[in-house]
This record gives structure tokens, sequence and C-alpha cells, in this order.
């Protein structure tokens, strides 16, 4: 058994597997075996034990050097090697011993596939190729078989085909799968001529001359691969080993390069002129960065596991010794790095393949647009390759600007960029001076760039991934591969600003008419334009630091759009839009927006209408761009309603905007919405109500619960349940004789069915009836199916009778352990401001099940009585907010009993979480 130079391990190769002392050990027990079972017995004993040691070896140096990572998969390579070498001279030697091996029984045991390239972590499948010369004799089946019994019983994954090497060339050609296995194929034990032979066949019965069809199939099942996985390199939790830019990219590259170039080592693509020295560098620090993660996620999880989940990111992002600083959590630095790498893996991917078609063994991308009439490149430019190039480097590089203006081309004629020219780009980027940035015509180019085209992402998210971006704007530096720990956000930061602008782009080119009206209309009477995208660009600017990032970055946009050129009216109101970006967003999803005095406080915050008609489009766009499903009608509606009423309000005066306009208006509607009522029950009807009742819900509610509460028994409640199209929401009406705790109860059941409460309103009635309303959606976001509703209505049902204890059925439910190292810190404050008649109490916490029952219980013991629930959720976020009265019907203004109501309401957060595994 040939040594492994111990610098290429983790650990000294004596202490991974000692050579000596388990042959020796495996010599004596042979020996003294009394039958074959024995035998295989005392192996297997010895080898577990080795195999055992060997691990813990690996492990010891890992943690103590957790960032060596090619030293850990070469040190279990030469675990496996020894494992099966002497699994092969046990079954060769001593079980099935064959002193003069015919010709045909002369046999060679290959690693293929990962194990072949020489690349294991802990518990990688162990690929095993049994090749023989001709037809397999019953000696060789024999031993074949006691090796992988000993094997399987090692607890190796083992993979493994006996084949002749006819075999392998025809079933290689059948199968690309097969073939790729082949290409990567390593002698571990027996007969090196035939291997040798297999070798010298391959390239020239197999691989040569078929080296076209061998990167299509790769590339097809590439694409294939990432569809799968979900399309973006973005992806927050990612398969390491799968996904865009990850392990099995940088590993087709390598095939491809083994295939075409018919060179083992990639470090050779640099002689033959493919890869520069520095890109080289980058596919070493990659290679090395996601091996190593890919090792300590098979060691924390004990298996093999290569998804990248939350709750793993964390641990890794321990292991490999990142600390939180700069306001930021560790995990998050790991995780940017991490999105640094796989941005250049993509990079990596596109230099090779453009350099395959410069060798026409690739095929030629289509143009964008290909049904577009083609439009004439301009110099400095030239089109190579059905993409834009750089026609004289030296003229392109003598003036500064064209690092700007390459981008301008490659939108207006609708052509990729070529990696010769990114490639240049990327070298040359010192030439981005501060020059540069003040250079008018450069910024002029860099504003039409959104501005001029109609696809300003395309060339924002490539000059992204080419730093440029950062280059002419280095305020943007340190949001690139920005990652933000929580369930809310599906992309880094710098992707979803990318997001948000190409949302802006898509309103403009009038793709979103139906689903965007609002935006849609402000956008068509005409709005700043410049104003707009510079906003969006800067919105986030700020984040990653410790101070707020709307006021950090309202100071940024403050420095930066000077320099982009806009005005100083034009700086002021992108300085207000970013500090302001999320104001519309937390009054239309926190606060109630019938409440007079929601409307009042925002409209005096914008002033003016053509802030207002900003500031929606920014929220918009935002959301939007937040991930694909978190824009929904729920979020449309309140955002259209604070608008229209907030217009309403800027144009009438805010004195129109009272308590009292608005419940005459209510009325009336109510009477117009029942024309078969006779006067005197419209009257006592309206009678009832207090009214916050007539301005807190819609009339089509109102309507439906005065059916309700008509001739109601005692100790009834009724149910109603609708779809509110309207809100995106089901609507569940409640009408029931008013006690403590009501709400609490109704909020309960809620929960325990699964439901999402997005908002709840509660009213007592003057002579003494409960009436809620709830809106509530799946765990989609979306309301529920009819179909689902009649065990909807089961469930409620059960629950308000008794029959299902609430607390007892919350001990059931815990957090997913995916979602458990979601840090939220607790905040509750209480407004005595927002509203006119009620105290805002919100609670602003990590989201955990029956929450919202634990907080309104605890209201509900300590006499507050709740008015409204208005519920955001952020992912693991959720911030409730309760419009309440103590129990004389007043606003709570002493300090002490907002104090001891807190530390009543933080406990209840405690025993949520200590309850749901938080």
């Amino acid at each position: 058994m040939p040594a492994a130079p111990d610098e290429t391990l983790i650990a000294t190769s004596g202490a991974i597997f000692d050579d000596a002392a388990v042959l020796a050990a495996l010599r004596d027990a042979l020996s003294a075996a009394s039958d074959t079972m024995d035998a295989r017995r005392a192996t297997l004993a010895i080898l577990a034990e080795a195999r055992d040691r060997g691990r813990d070896a690996i492990r010891a140096g890992f943690e103590a050097d957790p960032t060596r990572a090619r030293r850990v998969t070469h040190s279990y390579t030469f675990l496996t090697d020894r494992l099966v070498q002497c699994a092969w001279l046990v079954a060769t030697r001593h079980l099935h011993p064959c002193p003069n091996p015919t010709e045909g029984e002369r046999f060679a045991v290959l690693g293929v596939g990962g194990y072949g390239r020489g690349e294991m972590a802990p518990h990688s499948d162990v690929d095993l190729l049994f090749l023989t010369p001709w037809k397999v004799t019953p000696w060789v089946e024999s031993v074949v078989e006691s090796m992988l019994y000993i094997l399987w019983d090692l607890k190796l994954k083992v993979g493994h085909a006996t084949r002749t090497v006819k075999e392998c060339l025809r079933l290689g050609a059948e199968d690309y799968t097969i073939r790729t296995a082949l290409l990567e194929r390593r002698l571990v034990g027996g007969n090196a001529a035939l291997t040798d032979e297999l070798a010298h066949r391959l390239w020239t019965e197999l691989f040569e001359g078929t080296a076209p069809d061998f990167i299509e199939a790769k590339l097809a099942e590439r694409a294939e691969r990432h569809r799968k996985q979900g399309g973006q390199r973005y992806i927050l939790e990612p398969n390491v080993k799968e996904a865009k830019g990850g392990l099995r990219d940088l590993q087709t590259l390598y095939w491809i390069a083994k295939y075409r170039y018919r060179t083992g080592d990639p470090a050779h693509l640099v002689e033959l002129g493919v890869f520069l020295a520095e890109e080289f560098k980058a596919f070493e620090a990659a290679e090395r960065f996601l091996w190593c993660v890919r090792c300590h996620l098979h060691l924390i999880a004990n298996r093999a596991a290569d998804h990248l989940t939350f709750d793993v990111q964390v641990e890794v992002a321990e292991r490999m010794g990142y600390s939180d600083h700069g306001g930021r959590r560790a995990v998050e630095h790991f995780m940017q790095e991490y999105f640094r790498h796989a941005t250049r893996v993509g990079e990596l991917t596109r230099i090779l393949l453009v350099a395959l078609e410069a060798d026409n063994v690739k095929k030629k991308p289509p143009l964008l647009g290909f049904f577009r009439r083609r439009k004439r490149v301009r110099p400095p430019y030239i089109e190579l390759q059905g993409r834009l190039d750089v026609a004289d480097e030296a003229a392109f590089l003598a003036a500064p600007i064209n690092m700007l203006g390459i981008f301008d081309e490659a939108l207006r004629t609708g052509l990729l960029l070529h990696p010769h020219a990114m490639r240049l780009i990327a070298a040359n980027r010192n030439l981005i001076d501060d020059r540069l940035r003040a250079d008018p015509a450069a910024v002029r180019l860099f504003l039409g760039l959104m501005l001029r085209h109609g696809s300003p992402e395309r060339a924002l998210r490539r000059m992204n991934e080419l730093q440029i971006l950062s280059a002419f704007l280095p305020e943007f530096a340190p949001i690139v591969a920005m990652m933000q720990f929580n369930l809310y956000h599906a992309y880094t930061v710098d992707e979803h600003t990318i997001q948000v602008i190409s949302n802006l782009a898509q309103i403009e080119r009038g793709e979103l008419v139906e689903a965007l009206p609002l935006c849609t209309e402000i956008l068509s009477k005409g709005v700043n334009r410049r104003v707009l995208y510079v906003a969006l660009l800067l919105h986030d600017i700020g984040k990653g630091r410790p101070e707020d990032h709307s006021i950090l970055g309202a100071k940024i946009a403050r420095s930066v759009a000077p320099r982009l050129g806009l005005k100083p009216k034009d700086v002021e109101t992108v300085e207000w839009l970013v500090r302001y970006h999320l104001l519309m967003s937390d009054m239309a999803q926190k606060r109630d927006i019938a409440d007079p005095r929601t409307i009042r406080d925002f409209a005096k915050a914008v002033k003016t209408r053509e802030r207002l008609d900003l500031l929606t489009v920014v929220t918009v766009c935002d959301i939007r761009g937040v991930g694909p499903a978190v824009w929904n009608n729920w979020k449309a509606q309140m955002v259209r309603a604070l608008h229209r009423a907030t217009a309403a309000a800027l144009e009438n005066g805010l004195e129109d905007v009272n308590r009292e306009t608005r419940e005459a208006r209510a009325k009336q509607l109510f009477r117009e919405a029942l024309p078969d009522w006779t006067e005197a029950e419209k009257r006592a009807e309206i009678g009832r109500h207090y009214g916050p009742y007539w301005q807190g819900i819609p009339t089509a509610a109102q309507v439906r619960f005065a059916s309700l509460l008509k001739d109601l028994p005692d100790g009834e409640v009724r149910v109603e349940l609708e779809a509110d199209e309207d809100r995106d929401a089901t609507r569940v009406l409640m009408a029931c004789q008013d006690h403590p705790g009501v709400f609490s109860r109704l909020a309960g059941a809620l929960s325990l069915v699964g439901a999402d409460v997005v908002d709840a309103r509660s009213y007592t009635s003057k002579d003494g009836y409960a009436t809620s309303v709830f809106w509530l959606q799946d765990a989609d976001g979306h309301p529920y199916e009819p179909a689902r509703l009649p065990r909807l209505r089961t469930m409620i049902d059960k629950i308000l009778k008794g029959e299902v204890v609430t607390r007892r059925e919350f001990e059931k439910r815990e957090i997913k352990k995916r979602e458990r190292r979601f840090q939220v810190p607790t905040n509750i404050s209480f407004d005595n401001d927002g509203s006119e008649i009620y105290t805002i109490i919100e609670v602003d916490t990590r989201d955990r099940p029956g929450l919202l029952y634990d907080l309104t219980q605890v209201l509900a013991a300590s006499g507050i009585s709740i008015s409204q629930a208005v519920i955001a959720t952020y992912g693991a976020q959720v911030v409730d907010s309760f419009y309440v009265k103590d129990i004389f019907g007043l606003k709570l203004y002493s300090k002490s009993k907002q104090e001891a109501l807190e530390r009543k309401l933080r406990a209840a957060v405690s025993r949520a979480a200590e309850r749901a595994g938080a």
C-alpha cells in the first residue's frame, strides 16, 4: 500500500491509518481464525476500530484547523483507500486465495466519481468499479462479493459495478453519467496494466472527437439542476453541492476541461490560456470554501447533508471562526462570503464556456431578443461570437468612461458581454476613480442605464457581479452579497435592490397594469423618474451597520445624490424617500387605517401629493422585491386604501378627516345596504353600537353582524366564514354575549386551526354583545379554499365549546427545527398619540405558535379591553399592535401601569418561547 504524503493530510498518515499496526493485526487474526466466518468477523472488528480511529483523527485535525478543507477531503479519501485495500487483501489472499490466477482472473479495483477524483466529505459515497478483462469468472465474483460485504458492514455507502473494458466503453457511449464517472477513475488496488488499457481505450475509442456532445450534455444537465434548485444564485438556504455557484458547478468545469483539454489538473488551464492566474486563484478559493462548508455540514448532521439550512448556517459559521461584529451576526458574514464565492463560480463558468466556443466545441448562445432587428455595434466595440467585445483594448482603456459605456452599448444592442470584455473590465476597475465619478458625462451614462433602455436590471446585475457598480458607487460595496438572516427576505441586499428597480421598470413597461393599477396610474400621469430610480437604488444602502438603516441611508443619500447630478430639491426628495421608505408599509400593516388619526399623522408626514405618490411606488416596489410570495392582495388593498384616504385628506384638508364624518358616512351606507328593513329596525341596530364600530369595519361586515345578532340566544356563539376578495383573506365573523377574555378565546381558536390572523377587530355593543371580525390567511398567505371552510368551521365550533383545551393544545406546537436559530429581540411600546381614543400597545417579537393567544390572555387578565389587533408578520418576526382601553374605558396613561403590563407581556412572550422550543 503506497504511503500518502503527510503534507496533503489534516493529520499524520499514521494517526489516520497505521498501516503496519493494522496489517499486523489482520495477519495475526486471520492466521488464528477457525473458519471463513470467523475471519470475516475478525477483519470487521479490526477495520471498524481503524475506521473510527481515523475518523476521530480527521475530525480533531479539522476542529483545530477548520478551514483546511482540501486536506480533509484528501484525508477521508486516504482512509477510504486503506479500508478498500485491506478488504481487497483479505478477500484475495485469505478468503479466496488464488496463487496462479489465469489471464481472465486478473482484475482491478478502481475508484470513480468523487472518490476517484480523490475528494471525499465525511459521509460521501464510495463508488467502485471492479474491472475485468473479459467475462467475470467465479473467483472474481466471489472476491467482489466478499469485499462488498466487508465494506457494507463497515457502514460505508458503496456504489459498485463489475464490468469488462468493453462494457465500460459501450455503457459510457450510451450514458453521459457513466462516461463522467469513467473520466474520474483512479486505481485503488489490483492490476495496473488493466487500468492503463481502459484509460488508453477510453481516450482513443470514446472520448476522442466527442467533446462537443459531452459538453452540451453537461451544460444541459447543469441547466436542469439549476432549475430544480430554484434558478437563483442567491437562494438563502442553498444546497452547497447542487445549487447555482455550488460544488457541482465547479466539478462541471473540471469535467469539461479534462474532457476537452485532457488535463487532470485545473491549474493547467492557466498554461493553456483559458484562465488568468488571478481567475484560477478564485477557482481554488471557491473550491476550498465550498468543500469546507460541505465537510462541516456532514460532521454536524453525522450523515451526508448538503442543504445549508438556516439552523445549520449558524453552526457552520461558528465552526469556521466567524464572529459577530459591525452590527451583524457571524452567520451573516459567513453567508456573504458564500454568495461572493458563488458569484465568482458563475464568472469562471462563463469564461470557460466562451473559450470552448472559440475552439468551436460549444454552440454559440442565441441573441437576446432573437426576433428583434439587430442593431449595429458602435466603435470601439465589436460583436464576437454573438457577444459584445472590445475591438481595441488600448483605445478602450484610454477613455475610462468606456467602463460604463460598454454596459450602455450592451443594453442598446441587446448583446451579452463577451467574457474577454468582462475580464478586461474586471482587471481595470482601478480606472474608476474620483475623477470619473465626478465626470458629468459618466454620471449621465450611469443614470441612463436605469432611465433609457427599459431593462436596467440587466446592466446593474452584470455591473454588480463585475464589481463595477461598487467601484462607481463605493457606498454600495458593503451591501454586495449581504445576507439578512431572517425568514422574510428571500434575496441578498444587493440582489433585492436590483429586484426592486426591476419592479419599477416592469411597471413602466406596462407589464403590471392588472397587478398594480395604482402604481401604473401614478407613473402614467408623470413623476420624477430620476428621483424614483435613485431613491430605489439607495433605499437599503445603510444596511449592515449598527445604526437604523433608514437614517444612515438618508445620510448616505444626502452625499451620493448630488454626485449623481440631482438638483438640491430632488436631493431633498431622495433623502426623504430613503429616510421614510418603510413609513407607508408600517402605517398600512401595523396601524388601523380606518382611524382618522392614522390618516392625519401620515398626511402630515408626507405633506404633498407628489411625495405620497412617490412613496407609494417605492413601497410597492420594495415589498415586491423582498421575495416571490410577499406581495399579495391584502397588502395591495391596505396600501391602496391608505393612499386613497391620504390623497383625499391632502386635497380636502386634514380637518375633514374626523370620526364624526366617517361615522355618519358609515351609518348612511349601512342604511342603504338594508332596503328591506323597516326604519325602526335600522334605528335600533344603529343605536346599539358605539362610534368606533361604524368607523372600524366594512359595511358588508356590519350587515352580516346585524343578521347574526338578531334573536341571539344566551350562551350561543354564531360564526360565519366568507371570502373577502378585496383583502385576499377569509373573513370570520363571530357574535356572542360579551364577557372578559372573549377576544382571546376566539384568537386561540383560530390559531389552533393553523390560521394566520392578519387583522382583527372586536367591539362591544351597548346591550352587552361582542362582535368580532377576523381576517385569516392560510400558511401560504392566501384565503382558505371554499372546500376547506366547513372543516375550519367545525374545528372553531369544537374549540369554542370547550371540546379542545386551547392551552394544552399549544403545548404540542413547536417552532420548526430549521427556524429556531432566528433571534428577534422583544420590544414593547405604548403609544397614546397614534389614536384619539385608544392606547396602541405594540409588541415586536419572535413569532411562535399561540403568541397572539398568550398576549391577549395577559391583556384580558389585566382588565384591558381590546378593540383591535393588527398583526404584521415578517418571516420569523411579528408585530402585534393592540388598540386598547382600560377597565374604565380610558387610555393607559399611568407609567407604572404600563411598566407592570409590559412585565406581564414579556413573561408571556418568554413562556411562549420556552413552550415552542425557541
